[in-house]
């Protein structure tokens, strides 16, 4: 049973929330002005999900080993491994930083 719950009631009880997602096997839907938004489930779930996914996915085109090489970036710069291509991706703007919503004062 899917339990929905508005975003701010989570986040004032998210410790009960995730005793029920875990020992309840209760599936929490939260919601933003009513629309779903994000779910909390067991990690029990986010295994079977995981595998589902992996199940219907077509098998990849190339195998792993040609995949490029995963990268580290270290604080204050460089980077560690990766390909020339790739290497272009650091510090560039992904627009995904989050906006100060702050109410304003009265």
């Amino acid at each position: 049973m899917d339990y929905k719950v508005p975003v701010t009631q989570a986040r004032a009880a998210f410790a009960d929330l995730i005793n029920r997602a875990v020992y309840a096997s209760e599936r929490i839907v939260i919601t933003r002005h009513g629309k779903p938004i994000a779910a909390l489930i067991s990690a029990a779930d986010l295994e079977r999900l995981q595998q589902l996914d992996a199940a219907a996915q077509p098998p990849a085109e190339q195998p792993p080993a040609q995949q490029p090489p995963a990268q580290i970036v270290r604080l204050g710069g460089g980077v560690v491994g990766g390909s020339a291509t790739t290497r272009p991706l650091i510090g560039q703007d992904l627009g995904l930083a989050a906006q100060d919503r702050t109410p304003p004062t009265r």
